[in-house]
């Protein structure tokens, strides 16, 4: 089998064919994280989980969902508790779409809050870091590392999800106890190369983040968990690993980090 470590099948984009999209991956063995951006699709995560063996739900605020909304704790505590929660996430920065220093900061000191609710849940995280665009001011994957660091967010484990960061900052997040996430981005952009080959397969998940990121040879299809078996192919080559050996060890991490009995 094989863990899709990151993706959204309860959003709209499946509406038409939600079941068939699951059959489909759990016809090809494919398990699934199915990953919450707020308090609906969190929900839905649940839902959606609680349905069907070899999927589990994570809870979580997007940065970019609801700017400006204030992040209420005890609702996602509660979320948090439910049966097949494994996970608080996504959550993290995200300067690419929030550009003003001002939205910036409201998203670190919410991004601290929701850490210091998985603290005290003594919960797994899964964590979305982006950079702005070249040239802008401001960099999330610093200040996401200089946050983890000065409060000792990461007792728990996480990974730092559809990681497109540099080989230095990959290096500090694998120093911190974190998994890296790889996704469909590494089939088609090979900047990330080197950094696929230098991060262990010991501390890497593999995931889509459907229904975004498809992954060749599927470009300009909807993304759908099935496709994270072409992630693995990639890896494969990448590390010069047979594919056996990569959904091998990337399952275990998988079920190491969200502490799962498959």
């Amino acid at each position: 089998m094989i863990f899709d470590s990151h993706c959204h099948p309860q959003m709209a984009q499946y509406d038409k064919d939600r079941e068939e999209v699951i059959n489909r991956a759990l016809e090809e063995d494919v398990f699934v994280i199915c990953v919450g951006t707020d308090l609906e699709t969190s929900k839905q995560a649940i839902e959606l989980t609680q349905k069907h063996e070899g999927m589990w739900a994570s809870v979580g605020l997007h940065p970019n969902d609801n700017l400006n909304e204030k992040f209420e704790p005890e609702k996602y505590r509660e979320l948090l508790q439910q049966n097949k929660v494994v996970a608080f996430g996504e959550i993290g920065l995200d300067y690419y779409r929030t550009k003003k220093s001002e939205d910036q900061k409201f998203q670190k000191k919410r991004f601290i809050q929701q850490l210091e609710l998985s603290k005290e849940m003594k919960v797994s995280l899964i964590l979305h870091c982006r950079d702005s665009k070249a040239g802008s001011s401001g960099r999330a994957y610093p200040d996401m590392i200089e946050i983890l660091k000065n409060g000792n967010y990461v007792a728990n484990g996480g990974v730092i999800h559809s990681y497109t960061g540099s080989l230095e900052e990959a290096k500090q997040f694998l120093d911190l106890g974190l998994y890296v996430g790889f996704n469909g981005i590494v089939t088609f952009a090979r900047q990330y190369d080197e950094i696929v080959r230098d991060v262990p397969l010991e501390r890497m998940l593999l995931e889509t983040d459907a229904p975004y990121l498809t992954p060749e040879p599927h470009r300009g299809k909807r993304n759908e968990p099935a496709y994270v078996i072409e992630v693995a192919k990639k890896v494969a080559e990448l590390k010069n690993e047979s594919y056996e050996k990569v959904i091998e060890q990337t399952t275990k991490n998988c079920q190491n980090l969200f502490k799962l009995n498959a």
